[in-house]
C-alpha cells in the first residue's frame, strides 16, 4: 500500500473535506478522492460518509485513523533515524502562527532556516479560533509547532515561553478617560467593548478577570487579531483592553490598575510521538530568536 493513500486518507479526515485536503497536499481534488476509492477497495469497507458539504469518519475509519497516523509517524521516524547530518534534514514541518503578532523575528529564522535546510518544507498555517485552535490541531497531529497563550495546556504539550505581554486600555484620543494615566476595569463597566473572538488567550484572560470581580460588559465588535483591536478603539467604537504587543497607536494608552497576568506566549510541541530532527531544529531556531 502506497503510503501517499494513508496520508489522503488522514489529511482528509482532518479536514473534512477533499478540496481542503487536496489544497494542504498539493495535489488534485480528484487524485484525492481516487486515492480514498482505492483505500476503501484495499480495505473493503468506506472509510467516510458525506454529511451535507462535510465527510464524517465512519465506524470503520474511526478504527482505522490512529493507525494509519501511527504508520506514517513511523516511517518519519525512521527517515529521521536514516538522516546522518543535520544539512541532510528533510520532510516537512507543520507551524501554527498568529496573524498579525511578531513574536520573534520569524521570516529572519525561516530564510535562515530554508538556506541551511533546503530540504525541509516548512508550512505555516492558522486557526479562526486563536490559540484555542491552534493547540486543537498540535494535539489532533494536524500541527507539529503551535504558538500558544493559553492560560492552561493538554497534558503531552511541552512549551517554550517566547513574550510576555501586559494588558493595557486602548482607547480614542478624545475618550473621556484618555487623559488619565491608568484605569480600574470596573470603570469600563458601563463601556462598549472591541475584542478579539472567543478562543484566543487574551480574552480567556480577560473574561476571567472580568467574572472574578463579578464585571458583565458588552463586547459590540470581535476581530480576529489584537492590532485590529486596537485600530478600532483608536476610532472610538469602543474601548479595547489587550496585551500591548508594541504596535503604533494613535490613540490614548491606560494602566490598567486591576491585576491581570499578562499574556505568556510560548510555542508548543507534543512530546509523543518524539518530534523529529527537524520539528526540534525549527523550533531551536525560534526559541533562539526570542527577545530577552
Amino acid at each position: 500500500m502506497e503510503t501517499r493513500l494513508l496520508e489522503q486518507f488522514v489529511t482528509v479526515a482532518a479536514e473534512g473535506s477533499v478540496t481542503r485536503a487536496a489544497e494542504r497536499l498539493w495535489a488534485a481534488q480528484s487524485t484525492v478522492s481516487a486515492g480514498i476509492a482505492s483505500l476503501e477497495r484495499s480495505f473493503g469497507v468506506r472509510l467516510f460518509d458525506r454529511s451535507g458539504r462535510h465527510l464524517a469518519l465512519t465506524a470503520a475509519g474511526e478504527d482505522l485513523l490512529p493507525h494509519a497516523r501511527a504508520v506514517l509517524e513511523s516511517l518519519d521516524r525512521m527517515r529521521d533515524l536514516a538522516t546522518v547530518e543535520d544539512a541532510d534534514l528533510r520532510g516537512r514541518v507543520r507551524l501554527g502562527i498568529f496573524t498579525s503578532l511578531d513574536i520573534v523575528d520569524l521570516t529572519g529564522v525561516l530564510r535562515r532556516f530554508r538556506q541551511r535546510h533546503p530540504l525541509v518544507a516548512v508550512e505555516l498555517m492558522t486557526s479562526p479560533s486563536g490559540t484555542t485552535g491552534l493547540v486543537q490541531d498540535l494535539v489532533a497531529g494536524r500541527l507539529d509547532l503551535a504558538y500558544t497563550a493559553l492560560p492552561g495546556l493538554p497534558s503531552g504539550l511541552a512549551v517554550e515561553p517566547l513574550r510576555e505581554m501586559p494588558f493595557r486600555v486602548f482607547v480614542a484620543p478624545d475618550h473621556p478617560l484618555a487623559g488619565r494615566p491608568s484605569v480600574a476595569l470596573a470603570d469600563l463597566a458601563d463601556e462598549p467593548f472591541v475584542d478579539t473572538a472567543h478562543g484566543f488567550g487574551n480574552r480567556l484572560i480577560l473574561d476571567s478577570a472580568l467574572e472574578r470581580l463579578g464585571i458583565r460588559r458588552r463586547v459590540v465588535a470581535e476581530m480576529n487579531d489584537m492590532p485590529a483591536v486596537i485600530r478600532f478603539a483608536s476610532a472610538g467604537l469602543g474601548v479595547g483592553v489587550v496585551p500591548d504587543s508594541g504596535v503604533r497607536y494613535e490613540g490614548a494608552v491606560l494602566e490598567l490598575e486591576d491585576d491581570v497576568e499578562p499574556l505568556r506566549i510560548g510555542l508548543a510541541m507534543r512530546t509523543s510521538p518524539e518530534p523529529n530532527r527537524a520539528v526540534r531544529a525549527l523550533a531551536n531556531d525560534i526559541v533562539a530568536a526570542r527577545v530577552r
